[in-house]
């Protein structure tokens, strides 16, 4: 449990430095591509949360319901933020090159 409670602090963390490094960004394909990054750790973190209720916490039936769903809802978040990430990682590489030889 105390594993589980670490690495959903440390997916919250990635989440915001992920989302504040999002919105201090200029390109907009290093958004999107930052974007899919802060899916992923959100993903994450909503699914090891669930995980953690659904193995340590659950008492009722409504309780295990929603662990589930949060554990379903975080590993798709996950998988389409590591799509999205995969697809925009080229344009972003490309961007930032781009950008560099005209500096």
């Amino acid at each position: 449990m105390t594993i589980l409670v670490f690495f959903i602090v440390i997916l919250f963390a990635f989440y915001l430095f992920y989302k504040t490094k999002y919105f201090r960004s200029s390109r907009p394909v290093e958004k999107k591509w930052l974007g899919a990054k802060s899916n992923i750790a959100l993903g994450l973190f909503v699914c090891l949360f669930g995980i953690n209720h659904l193995f340590f916490i659950s008492e009722t039936t409504v309780t295990f319901i929603v662990s589930v769903i949060f554990v379903l809802y975080g590993g798709v978040f996950s998988w389409v933020g590591f799509k999205k990430y995969k697809h925009y990682l080229p344009f972003a590489i490309e961007e930032a090159q781009g950008l560099d030889a005209k500096s």
